[in-house]
């Protein structure tokens, strides 16, 4: 039955995989049994994500660059395909975050995010909205519309994007991020839409609160860790390889029905009705 679970010689693209939820997707699909393409910004991130992958007896390439300029990403598509000859697995999960206000009061802090103690006068503005979008968002369309024709052609593929409970939610300062991750949920649907008819899978996790170096602002916020803990019901953050294992299953022929779904994993805070 765990057989379902094998991506046994699958090879795969993950972006964002010099760290976090991206490097321990990256690593459990090379567990698994998959060649492990290992994009992000930084060269030295990905040759070591790399450098595990090849540990676990897999091919690996890293392939620093920015998924936010659709050059590069298509000359890393067509590198992966010369290498690999196949992609059968895309992993778009590549992201940032930034806390700033749309728009400041000229005479009144707005209230409502402690991390933002030396931002609320500093509106967000339009390089940072694009850059958001651009690397949130515009990135995994990039992928996938470089991907997208070579799946077709063999008429199977998986694709898991990475979203987040900021998709379903309105939260102060954060409009950039929660636009890019409801746009992400959009993207998921209208691929799993169009491409469904090639036997291509297109799901999304939303995770929560994860123990990633993203949450590191709110590390040093004293009392916000402990604050977010109480609205989670099992009481902890997730842990990186928690969402990996829900990737691996949405890259697998174990989800081989499953297509056009946003699955959420943050310990219970959306099902208590507390998005974090």
């Amino acid at each position: 039955m765990l057989d379902d679970f094998r991506v046994e010689g699958k090879s795969a693209i993950v972006t964002g995989a010099g760290r976090g939820i991206g490097r321990a997707i990256a690593l459990l699909l090379a567990e698994a049994g998959a060649d492990v393409a290992v994009v992000a910004r930084t060269a030295e991130q990905v040759q070591e994500t790399a450098h595990e992958i090849t540990g676990l007896g897999r091919k690996a390439l890293a392939m620093p660059l920015d998924v936010s300029k659709d050059d590069q990403v298509t000359k890393c598509v067509d590198e992966v395909l010369s290498e690999f000859g196949r992609i059968d697995i895309l992993c778009s999960n590549a992201g940032m975050f930034l806390a700033k206000p749309v728009a400041v009061s000229p005479d009144q802090k707005i209230t409502g995010w402690e991390l933002t103690d030396g931002n609320w006068d500093k509106p967000l503005s339009p390089e940072d909205w694009r850059t958001i979008l651009d690397t949130n968002l515009t990135a995994a369309f990039y992928f996938a519309r470089a991907v997208g024709p070579h799946m077709m052609k063999h008429r199977k593929g998986k694709v898991v994007i990475t979203s987040s409970t900021a998709s379903e939610e309105g939260q102060n300062f954060l409009a950039g991020y929660c636009v890019s991750k409801a746009g992400l949920n959009s993207l998921t649907r209208c691929l799993a839409s169009e491409w469904g008819q090639f036997g291509i899978t297109v799901n999304a996790i939303a995770p929560g609160m994860i123990k990633t170096g993203m949450i590191e602002p709110f590390e040093k916020e004293p009392g916000l860790i402990e604050a977010t803990l109480d609205l989670i019901p099992l009481g902890r953050l997730g842990e990186p390889r928690e969402v990996a294992l829900l990737a691996l299953f949405l890259a697998s022929g174990a989800s081989d029905y499953i297509s056009g779904q946003i699955f959420t994993i943050d310990g219970g805070a959306r099902g208590r009705g507390t998005g974090i």
